[in-house]
């Protein structure tokens, strides 16, 4: 097995321990704890330099007042010695913005709000997240710290936790806007720069690190990995993406990260964690079921699984933790082999909004959230994109529903569809950064009017209400209908208005409704009917592209509808008839497609999890089997077998029109398939 950042089965041990708690670290058994962790078939582990408390775990010459108070030994130092006698990495963790001890001793260094206040809890709430202006006095006890951890121990590598670009108004922020010719007190200004103090602060610790180490992984961590993070990559040596599901990152949020991620040229690893809910969660156990999922998951993505832990005060490793984690990881352990040095293969591009949207709103966006669902539940090969990616590397770009494009982007995207590119944009992109016109008039449509207004003066587009009070109404025919009735489908979210160029061909049109529901007139609980009468183009296509003037993939974040989901796949086939893989199972079933070059095989992950939903967690209990299944995959290579893996069981399989058609017996969780090729 190759080495980091390819090692698989990989734990993040937090231990952020109050000095409130005595006895810290007195039952830790150096050999107890490896043997746990080798049992436990686990290869990597990121321990404890200093935690959230501020607190030290490690004799410390630097700053031996940080010790933890309680600490009855050198606890970090045994615990990387344990792991390097068994070939166990120990990468180190470290705060940065969260530092509980010195927010106190040094309040001049914590981040303000514009109005003075410090940014985090407050005083007398639990907690120790106020955050530290690290363009502060703060940086030079970083940097001791860190020079104080390579004086102290060997280092693998750092995980630098909690690492955000602030909106500060700090003296130090202050200071340096009023010398830069800045206005502080302008909200987006300071946002601005406070993406240039932390890409700076990243810069210059890496920098740092490396006058110590040529080859000490490096990772900043903020809980996301976005278009934010592509102008600062340099800083990293790989990605980690933090993502616990049952946490407030959801199900979604790993996927589609990953999806971006992979695309910036570094190496992944993807974070869940033990616990049933979220980080402290002690004593908890999350469901084996789920945890497989998760880790299964992440490898399909390809990114090594990561699970998160959190060490007792005592330093006892716990075993019932570790024998839930040895039960995934023997499993990992023998799928690994088909997950490393794998590169996914996408047919479809899909731009984020991500990296458009406000400074400080940037995460996941409804838009993306609902393409991305659709795709993922028809079992599509796709990449989430930014402005700077290679578009040509995609048979389909995807726009969904609030993608401005200038000169620059509207450049680009017409060389892409003058060299046989395909395009589906939708609602708001296309249009220019003001949102008055279409700057992309490859859409083959011009905006009419801007739309109602409703009571408190917004305009009523894209606008989400309740009882859908702004309405519209599709009626589907022809190849755009494909498998829905010829009849009235409500839109709930209130479109563009939008008249197709003469040229162009309408392939469906917008019906309103009878009036808008306001207090003036309504009717019935919800939305009004239909009027029957069409007006104006929902659904145009020009060439190769095809636009939608309703925000559906915004829509189907919000409410589901089946209906949007058929007529966004219609579109698609219509440009994309022989996608890179397509099956007959059920809309549960996720597929990853990857490529492993070096053994001249591609490989298919098909797992069936279904979360199901208590009141605000999701949950996975049980693995639903679900029998054969019928996949085709484009025979874009010559294939010379098709096996189960790791079992390597032969599949029959037949080429048919370019199409690799095969039937998967049984998807029991997760089952990997390998189609091995000839090199041409």
């Amino acid at each position: 097995m190759s080495d980091f950042p390819m090692r698989m089965r990989q734990i993040h041990l937090d231990f952020h321990t109050s000095e409130a708690i005595a006895g810290i670290g007195s039952n830790f058994d150096p050999d107890e704890f490896g043997d746990t962790l080798l049992k436990a078939r686990v290869n990597s582990i990121t321990c404890f330099a200093r935690c959230h408390h501020g607190w030290i775990y490690y004799d410390s010459e630097a700053h031996p007042e940080h010790v933890h108070p309680h600490l009855s030994r050198n606890l970090l130092k045994e615990q990387v010695e344990a792991c390097h006698a068994r070939g166990i990495r120990a990468p180190i963790y470290t705060t940065v913005q969260w530092d509980h001890l010195s927010a106190t001793q040094h309040p001049e260094w914590l981040a303000l709000h514009e109005d003075g206040s410090y940014q985090g809890n407050g005083m007398y709430e639990a907690g120790f997240y106020r955050r530290l202006a690290v363009n502060s006095p703060y940086l030079d006890y970083l940097k001791a710290h860190v020079k104080d951890i390579f004086d102290s121990l060997p280092v693998d590598g750092f995980f630098f936790d909690i690492v955000h670009a602030l909106d500060d108004s700090s003296v130090w922020t202050t200071r340096a806007m009023l010398e830069a010719g800045l206005d502080p007190s302008d909200a987006e200004a300071r946002l601005a720069y406070g993406q240039v103090v932390i890409d700076s602060f990243r810069s210059e610790m890496t920098a740092w690190v490396r006058q110590f180490s040529v080859d000490a992984t490096i990772f900043y961590n903020r809980g996301h990995v976005g278009p934010h993070s592509r102008g600062n990559a340099s800083a990293f040596t790989h990605w980690e993406l933090e993502s616990l599901p049952s946490g407030h990152w959801g199900y979604i949020h790993f996927p589609l990260t990953a999806r971006y991620a992979r695309t910036l040229g570094l190496p992944c690893l993807a974070h869940t964690g033990k616990f049933h809910t979220a980080w402290g969660d002690f004593h908890s156990f999350k469901n084996q079921e789920a945890l497989e999922y998760e880790t299964f998951r992440m490898m399909a993505h390809g990114a090594g699984p990561f699970v998160g832990d959190q060490l007792p005060p005592d330093g006892k490793i716990e075993e019932h933790v570790y024998n839930l984690i040895g039960a995934v990881y023997t499993q990992v352990e023998e799928k690994e082999d088909w997950c490393i040095d794998a590169r996914a293969i996408s047919d479809i591009a899909v731009m984020t909004p991500e990296e458009f949207a406000p400074l400080d709103n940037r995460g996941m966006q409804p838009s993306i959230c609902g393409a991305h669902s659709m795709l993922q539940e028809a079992g599509h090969q796709f990449d989430i994109v930014d402005s700077e990616a290679d578009f040509s590397a995609y048979s389909v770009l995807i726009l969904p529903d609030d993608i401005p494009v200038d000169a620059a982007l509207k450049r680009k995207i017409d060389a892409y569809l003058a060299a046989g590119g395909r395009l589906i944009a939708s609602f708001e992109s296309g249009m220019n950064a003001e949102k008055t016109a279409f700057a992309l008039d490859a859409l083959g449509v011009s905006l009419t009017d801007e739309g109602p207004r409703d009571r408190f003066g917004q305009l009523a587009r894209g606008r989400v209400y309740e009882r859908g009070d702004y309405c519209e109404y599709i009626v589907p025919r022809g190849d755009i209908g494909q498998g829905l009735p010829a009849t009235e489908h409500v839109i709930y979210i209130r479109g563009t208005a939008v008249a197709a160029d003469p040229d162009a061909t309408v392939l469906a049109q917008i019906t309103p409704s009878l009036f808008d529901r306001t207090y003036r007139h309504f009717c019935s609980h919800r939305q009004t009917p239909s009027s029957g009468e069409s007006a104006g183009a929902a659904i145009v296509r020009a060439g190769n592209a095809i636009y939608f003037s309703s925000p559906i993939f915004t829509q189907y974040y919000h409410l589901a509808p089946q209906w949007c989901r058929t007529l966004f796949l219609n579109a698609l086939e219509m440009i994309l008839p022989q996608p890179l893989v397509r099956h007959g199972g059920p809309s549960t079933l996720e597929l990853a497609y990857n490529d492993q070059p070096a053994r001249s095989r591609a490989v298919l992950h098909l797992l069936h999890y279904i979360p199901i939903r208590r009141s605000n967690i999701d949950i996975i209990e049980d693995v639903i089997p679900v029998y054969n299944i019928p996949v085709s995959v484009r025979a874009d290579k010559n294939i010379a077998s098709v096996k189960l893996a790791p079992s390597g069981d032969a599949i029959d399989f037949e080429t048919v029109d370019g199409r690799i058609n095969f039937t998967v017996a049984e998807i029991k969780g997760h089952q990997m398939i390998e189609l091995n090729y000839q090199d041409d």
